[in-house]
């Protein structure tokens, strides 16, 4: 589909300016975006990172956004810099801590200008403590959070996931505090200093499943029936049996194949888990000698919860992402925004891709105020980005 017909767009009216690069903080500001917000993203002259990474991450990660291309470090930049402080509801920057306030574009600098600014710093480990200063990734932070002592496969060794948990986690819980802080703001008129380490948000998830005194690794947290296994046609398929009654439907579905599933050593919990090598074992046999479609006919007359292992072109194209009319078009590139609705209604927009290295400048730039020789000479000093091609 393309623009959703009368989106939700609750955040219509709001102004963000995004100093973050790479995933977490413009994952947290493109969803602001989604929902109506007005964002200012802020690169190097050079272009965010993200640009020169493998995939489609920037391209996802900054559509709906302005895209204003600034040397921070040049003093050419400083009056607009303070305009945009003025003009800014939120402020999101993604440094390693100290650096925002080296180029003055930290919450004391920016909140004299503003203070009903509320203010965003992402970082890894955050602003205080003995690791703040300590560069890092998403794995890294993973495994700062206890999360990769922990398997996610009945057999094998713990494994990092594919997706980004913690640029991920930190990205949602910096649109959660940031929402907060606006409906505090609406009480008190004042601004709020928002302190959000990548790596906290990375425990904060894994505790919700493993709490906080785990020491080694165990299969407390698996089931030998709730896996990932191969089908005869080689395609990966999941099946999510935990509950009892799951499991009943699962020897009622294969009885005709597997009628030993049927065994009073496997009809109840305790006795799966003890015996859980044996019964993984026998499950991945019997899941080869049927193909996926076969299996998940089988299986879904049975009500047994199995999905198919899908690639993201298949997920995309899938009936159900149909249905729910998730992928948006525009100018040739596919997206999936905001995917919640609010009384029947997308709360997502889709009408701007991320452009080029400084691609909004002038636009932006003749917004606030400033004229066409104002424009020139921020570029003749080499603090503004020239005009793209």
């Amino acid at each position: 589909m393309t623009e959703a017909p009368n989106p939700w767009q609750p955040l219509a009216g709001l102004r963000v300016l995004d100093f973050s690069l790479l995933l977490p903080g413009p994952f947290a500001t493109v969803t602001l975006a989604d929902l109506g917000a007005e964002v200012i993203k802020i690169e190097p002259l050079t272009g965010d990172f993200a640009r020169r990474m493998a995939g489609p991450m920037f391209a996802m990660a900054n559509r709906n956004k302005q895209i204003l291309a600034l040397d921070l470090k040049n003093p050419a930049t400083r009056p607009l810099i303070e305009r945009l402080a003025r003009w800014a509801d939120l402020v999101v920057e993604g440094f390693r801590p100290g650096v925002a306030a080296r180029l003055k574009v930290d919450h004391p600098c920016l909140s004299a200008l503003n203070p009903r600014l509320i203010y965003c710093s992402i970082s890894g480990y955050g602003q205080d403590g003995p690791a703040r200063d300590a560069p890092g990734h998403d794995l890294n932070y993973i495994a700062a959070s206890g999360g990769l002592m922990f398997a996610g496969h009945w057999n094998g060794a713990p494994r990092r996931s594919g997706m980004p948990v913690a640029d991920l986690a930190g990205a949602s819980f910096a649109i959660v505090a940031m929402l907060a802080a606006l409906h505090e703001r609406g009480r008190t008129g004042k601004g709020v200093y928002l302190d959000l380490a990548l790596a906290d948000a990375a425990l904060a998830f894994n505790t919700a499943r493993h709490g906080l005194e785990a020491e080694t690794p165990s299969r407390a947290h698996l089931y030998p029936t709730n896996d990932v296994f191969e089908t005869r046609d080689g395609r990966a398929l999941t099946l999510g049996i935990i509950e009892p009654q799951f499991w009943q439907r699962f020897v009622a579905a294969t009885a005709d194949i597997a009628p030993d599933f049927a065994a009073p050593a496997w009809a109840e919990e305790s006795g799966r888990l003890t015996d859980g090598d044996a019964l993984h074992a026998r499950i991945a046999a019997v899941m080869r000698t049927q193909s996926s479609d076969e299996w998940l006919q089988r299986l879904a007359r049975h009500d047994v919860p199995a999905q198919l292992v899908l690639s993201p072109a298949e997920a995309a194209r899938a009936p159900q992402t149909r249905a729910r009319e998730l992928v948006m078009e525009h100018d040739g590139q596919r997206h999936l925004p905001f995917p919640v609705r609010a009384n029947q209604r997308r709360g997502a927009r889709f009408d701007r891709v991320a452009g080029a290295v400084g691609a909004d400048a002038d636009a932006v730039l003749i917004d606030l105020g400033l004229t066409a020789v104002e424009i020139d000479a921020l570029r003749t000093s080499g603090a503004l980005a020239p005009a793209p091609r």
